[in-house]
């Protein structure tokens, strides 16, 4: 009971806080940035997969290469989030909350190019060890130190008590209801491998996300393809069922427009981290001096996360039918696999789980990293470290709605500040955006 009242309590304040506050100031500021890049997620579309897999550098300092940059920034985006989040979008909020993902993922590219443009052109680099995120350019580019003490602070908190819980929990959730695996071992299997690879800095996530990034996209690419065109002749039904209960107030299904926008707008930004400032640690550290490439980057990163395994999550889940059977989460996307892949379709899903989640929190062990330094120094980083992976075997055993509830709030709250800073800076921005990008900077040759 009291754990109960006390996820209760949490999810009351995060739909305080996300309808109407953060819905408003994320849209907002998602066309304002659109508006002020002249839609550059639009008119540098092209160019941005052009540039997505460039794997060699244009400068020496940095700690990745563009591509490892890329890759280790969409390893930690995307997550179980995209899975299991927005499975629980889709039962909570109705179909309608798949139209408003798709929303905010269009106007998150270019809050997102903002964040990477600017997580570029602001950083510290002091020989092999580079520091880059929101805090910089809040201190050096819109001259707050306050502020970016302040989201330091907020996103440090967020980064050691969301992750480590919310990726285990849904990863322990699918390998339970799938193999019977007790969610504590898999929680303790996880944190070893998790420790495996951040006790080895960034250079280490960076080869891990690397290789990792590619197969988990692929994979569950394919397989909800599968499921997709094994009920192809539903489709039409289940688009029609989207755009109609995202705008209607008084659905027949009994889901209004505001709960569709509150869940699908908080698991968008849950899916694809756009506005609390993380793409620009990551892309921060690439060995490039063209904060345009990273931006770019940025873009197709979104695009990957909103349009593409966001939909194959939702569409799989519709087109089956499950989004009605009480399953949730991960769960319910191992059902709607099964449903065309008896048996297999739940391994995919299961296998995606762990790739999904496991590379999310070996990159946000990284972000969290760079926010408790800034506020406390190069010391704390080794704690940090084992305290984070200590916490991975309590997230796969806490229950599910305070975790996503509690994940919510502090997405909320790690908003504002971020914001602030992206429209502040927004004319460095939309210059940036009309920069043509170099041409060794387009060379995919090995780096």
């Amino acid at each position: 009971m009291l754990i109960n009242g006390f996820a209760d309590r949490i999810e009351a304040v995060a739909d305080h806080l996300f309808m109407p506050w953060v819905v408003g100031v994320l849209l907002a500021a998602g066309l304002f940035l659109t508006l002020r890049t002249s839609a550059v997620q639009v008119r540098r579309f092209r160019d941005a997969w052009r540039v997505a897999f460039v794997r060699r550098g244009t400068d020496a300092s940095g700690a990745l290469t563009p591509f490892q940059a890329f890759m280790t920034a969409l390893a930690a985006s995307i997550g179980t989030g995209n899975i299991a989040g927005v499975a629980t979008a889709i039962v909570s909020g109705g179909p309608g909350a798949l139209f408003w993902i798709w929303v905010y993922g269009f106007v998150a590219m270019a809050i997102k190019f903002a964040e990477a443009v600017l997580g570029l052109s602001f950083r510290e680099v002091r020989g092999t060890t580079v520091l880059s995120g929101p805090m910089y350019y809040l201190r050096d580019g819109l001259k707050s130190p306050f502020l970016a003490w302040l989201f330091a602070l907020v996103a440090a908190v967020a980064a050691l008590t969301t992750t480590p819980f919310t990726q285990p929990n849904s990863i322990a959730l699918v390998i339970n209801s799938v193999f019977g695996i007790p969610k504590l071992w898999a929680g303790i299997v996880i944190a070893v491998l998790t420790w495996l690879v951040i006790i080895g800095g960034i250079k280490s996530i960076g080869r891990a996300a690397e290789r990792l990034s590619p197969l988990k996209v692929g994979l569950y690419l394919i397989g909800g393809l599968i499921v997709i065109l094994f009920n192809a002749a539903r489709i039409p039904g289940v688009l029609s069922m989207i755009v109609r209960e995202a705008l209607t107030v008084h659905s027949a299904l009994g889901f209004g427009v505001f709960i569709a926008v509150r869940y699908g707008i908080a698991r968008g930004i849950y899916a694809n981290e756009a506005g609390y400032g993380t793409a620009a640690v990551a892309y921060g550290t690439a060995q490039s001096s063209q904060p345009v490439q990273q931006g770019l980057n940025a873009i197709i990163e979104v695009f990957v996360v909103s349009f593409v395994t966001s939909t194959i999550s939702a569409m799989t889940i519709l087109l089956t039918g499950v989004w009605r059977s009480g399953l949730t989460s991960s769960a319910a996307v191992a059902a709607s696999f099964n449903t065309a892949m008896p048996t297999v379709g739940g391994w995919i899903v299961a296998f995606c789980v762990f790739l999904f989640g496991y590379t999310t929190l070996i990159g946000w062990a990284y972000y969290g990293e760079q926010f408790f330094e800034y506020i406390l120094g190069r010391k704390v980083t080794m704690p940090y470290r084992w305290i984070y992976c200590a916490l991975i075997p309590f997230g796969a055993v806490t229950k599910v709605d305070a975790v996503w509830a509690w994940g919510d709030l502090m997405n909320a709250l790690q908003v504002f500040p971020n914001l602030i800073g992206l429209i502040g800076l927004s004319g460095f921005v939309a210059r940036v955006a009309w920069e043509r990008l170099n041409s060794s900077s387009t060379s995919t040759s090995p780096r």
